[in-house]
């Protein structure tokens, strides 16, 4: 049927009960109405939205953040998610800026100028890297998503074509029920245009919707059509509704019902005189019920956040209770306070949120609290400091006067004397570890030199010292002619061997061990391996005593870096060996283990008397 001609015809839905004929304007307004009402539910549902991610909002660490923002980057939609990108920056910017503000606060408490505080925080240039990337791909997505909003708009602007040229100028015998359903499904999947255009182009497509529907209510038979499966609509998506009341989680039967409105105004519109306002009500009183459980959730995330806030409060009062011990603490009670601390620092960062109000006093008390437990700790370690240096005073005292006696051959005085040197030694507490290792081997050297003197001279020496001199200047000749060519170390140690098996030489030619011994860590270098390492014989107790010690000293220092450089490697997102920023890290850490090893073994061999 042409047109012109379906345009002429009056269908009993045109007239009122009274006869009158109904204005099609009127009819849209009604429909536009609804519409209106559904889009002030949506923004209700999209506070909703905010409401619930604002509240399951959970504290994660400095380290944690930086991972899942370098996640991100590195994810095929990197720029997309640019609302959580920003969480997280926010985030990691707010625990650099306490952090620094900690370390200014212990600067300025030992007593330094402000004005001289100076600290690049070590994260501080990874954050700033990963923000310029991000940076950089967000502003892709933003030139991508443009490119595809135009394609869009042009696409939505077709769609409206289509739907005009549908009542304007279809060909006879077109199915007006199917066309239009397919416009309003082609409508309805159509992606984002730009936001100034919307506004626009959604009202020129309700018009010319309203428009086919004022030409579609001339024809009682497609129009009929159209009221009954709207209505099919309705009535579906009123029973969802319903169903939505017992859904026992309310987030979801939240989502869910925004979802049932879009889908009311896009699929669901118009329907016949009869069931508009009466399936409208239904819908809408089965909404109303639906949000009324809003207090549940309401109920639950208050809950929560407190219980959140119960427990956050406990790791405070815990660091308070660390941070005065009842007995007087000691270097081993703060150790394993500090690892304590940490360990809670750590618990209450991944605790969810608490009461908005109250979010601000719980985190300024929390830092607070970590500020006194650091501000008691120092103050204790400065107080050892005190002591220590006390103690490095007594032992150097202690070193002068074996010094001063260490060649004196007044037998009777002197050996008591150092007899009592080395117990008063044995009593003084401990020293800063920086001095601890140079003042016993100046001690050490000293009483030595003394007792090696006294031995030698109390009893009848065997010994040829010249010729051991002879043979020791030749062992140092051959030593100097090694090089770095294979068999050189199983010749450094054998020369070595040989050399601790030679006794003493006269007393104005004992610069010959010195100059050896300089020679030696020159070959050593030269050769990449360690004193410690060398396998040799010969040795006296007190040598192999002294090596021993030096073996577990340098055992723990390996462990220690060792730690340090796999620690570095959990900062970065599925650390490997084919990343070749990483290579030589994983270079290192093998090179260091294979050292520890070999350490063990001579240590082992040492202890075991082999």
């Amino acid at each position: 049927m042409p047109s012109h001609k379906r345009f002429a015809m009056i269908t009993e839905n045109n007239l009122s009960e009274n006869g009158e004929k109904k204005n099609p304007h009127e009819e849209f307004e009604k429909m536009t109405s609804e519409n209106q009402t559904v889009q002030t539910q949506n923004l209700h549902e999209d506070e909703i939205d905010h409401h619930i991610e604002e509240h399951h909002d959970v504290e994660i660490s400095l380290g944690d953040a930086l991972k899942e923002m370098e996640r991100m980057i590195n994810s095929p939609d990197a720029g997309e998610n640019s609302k959580k990108f920003n969480q997280l920056k926010e985030k990691a910017s707010h625990y650099i800026h306490d952090e620094v503000d900690d370390k200014k606060h212990e600067y300025i408490e030992a007593g330094n100028p402000p004005e001289n505080f100076s600290y690049e925080h070590p994260f501080q240039t990874r954050l700033s890297a990963l923000i310029n990337i991000f940076r950089e791909k967000h502003d892709i997505y933003q030139k991508k998503q443009e490119e595809e909003q135009k394609k869009n708009l042009e696409y939505r602007q077709s769609i409206i074509e289509k739907l005009k040229n549908l009542y304007t100028n279809s060909e006879p015998g077109i199915n007006l029920f199917k066309v239009i359903r397919e416009i309003k499904e082609d409508w309805s999947r159509a992606g984002q245009v730009p936001k100034s255009e919307f506004k626009i182009l959604n009202n020129n497509y309700f018009h010319h919707l309203n428009q086919f529907y004022q030409m579609l209510d001339l024809n009682k038979e497609f129009l009929e059509q159209e009221y009954n499966h709207n209505l099919e609509k309705r009535q579906h998506i009123i029973e969802r509704a319903k169903e939505l009341e017992n859904e026992p989680v309310i987030q979801k039967a939240l989502n869910e019902l925004q979802y049932l409105h879009k889908l009311w105004k896009e699929e669901a519109e118009p329907v016949a005189e009869e069931f508009r306002e009466k399936t409208w009500e239904e819908f809408k009183e089965i909404s109303n019920k639906i949000h009324e459980r809003k207090s549940e959730l309401s109920v639950v995330i208050e809950a929560e956040q407190n219980n959140n806030l119960e427990k956050k409060n406990q790791i405070i009062a815990e660091i308070k209770k660390l941070s005065t011990p009842s007995d007087a603490p000691n270097h081993n009670y703060w150790q394993n306070a500090i690892k304590k601390v940490e360990d809670l620092r750590s618990e209450f960062l991944k605790i969810g949120s608490v009461p908005r109000k109250l979010s601000n006093q719980n985190w300024n008390e929390f830092k607070t609290t970590l500020r006194g437990f650091n501000t008691t700790k120092n103050t204790y370690y400065k107080s050892l400091k005190g002591s220590q240096q006390a103690n490095l005073e007594e032992k150097l005292k202690l070193i002068e006067t074996a010094k001063d006696n260490m060649n004196t051959e007044d037998w009777d005085i002197a050996v008591p004397l150092f007899k009592k040197l080395q117990e008063d030694w044995k009593k003084i507490g401990h020293v800063p570890k920086s001095m601890t290792n140079k003042i016993w081997d100046e001690f050490r050297d000293a009483c030595n030199t003394f007792f090696n003197n006294y031995r030698e001279k109390s009893n009848v020496s065997t010994d040829n010292w010249k010729e051991n001199y002879n043979n020791k200047k030749a062992l140092l000749e051959d030593l100097k002619t090694v090089t770095n060519e294979d068999g050189s170390i199983e010749r450094i140690e054998a020369i070595k061997t040989a050399w601790n098996n030679i006794g003493k030489v006269p007393r104005d030619k004992i610069s010959i061990n010195s100059e050896f011994n300089k020679t030696l860590r020159e070959k050593l270098k030269l050769n990449k391996i360690n004193e410690l390492e060398l396998k040799e014989e010969g040795l006296t107790e007190n040598q192999l005593t002294d090596k021993a010690r030096k073996i577990k000293s340098q055992i723990s220092d390996l462990e220690a870096e060792i730690v340090k450089l796999e620690n570095n490697l959990a900062f970065f997102n599925k650390p490997s060996r084919e990343n070749p920023l990483l290579k030589d890290t994983y270079n290192t850490i093998d090179e260091k283990k294979s050292h520890l090893e070999n350490l063990k073994q001579n240590l082992h061999n040492i202890i075991a008397g082999e």
